[in-house]
């Protein structure tokens, strides 16, 4: 039973969700969350809950005493307008249970409104509900690509961060998308 509403702990908290309210009367998993970090979500204004995150690995190991969890083989987190897959997923999880810090390697897909961005990593931070992709990004959307060193996903509203940015972004032109660029003012 512990392992079970642990699984569901850490989905609920990797999407956002309270887990303090799943807590039955005679859960003494350890103390309620901070004041502190309670207030960590509200410092950005009122947001609304994301869905609930569905998860699916071919293994997963967990080490209570610890405080650790690894989802390897064909991971897929989904929720909401994201989707991320990846090969392995280290999840660190406090007492309550809630998520700390979750990392994806092994080369990674994140699908966020449209935007399909390709990495060798990426760290989920749960209280901003970002994704930080690392080293070497592929960010694409329709016929257009970027690539950079970094970028960050906010998974709230779907904005994109980058760092050392190169890329093409098509231009709208004549009747066939490749005509001249209209003159400047």
């Amino acid at each position: 039973m512990r392992r079970a509403s642990l699984l569901v702990a850490i989905a609920a908290s990797l999407a956002g969700a309270s887990v303090a309210a799943a807590a039955g009367p005679d859960d003494n998993r350890g103390p309620a969350p901070s004041p502190a970090a309670a207030d960590a979500g509200a410092a950005h204004g009122p947001e609304k809950p994301l869905p609930p995150l569905r998860m699916s690995a071919d293994r997963l190991d967990l080490d209570v005493e610890a405080g650790t969890a690894v989802l390897d083989g064909h991971v897929e987190l989904a929720g909401g307008a994201m989707v991320l897959r990846c090969p392995r997923v280290d999840v660190r999880y406090d007492r309550v249970p809630h998520v700390v810090w979750a990392r994806g390697t092994g080369g990674v897909v994140a699908e966020v409104s449209g935007v399909r961005a390709e990495a060798p990593e990426v760290e989920v931070d749960v209280a901003a509900r970002a994704l930080e992709l690392r080293g070497g990004v592929r960010l694409t959307r329709g016929e257009g690509w970027l690539t950079a060193d970094r970028a960050r996903i906010d998974l709230a509203t779907a904005k994109v961060s980058m760092s050392d940015v190169k890329g093409s972004i098509p231009i709208q032109g004549g009747a066939d998308g490749v005509g001249p660029l209209p003159k400047a003012p």
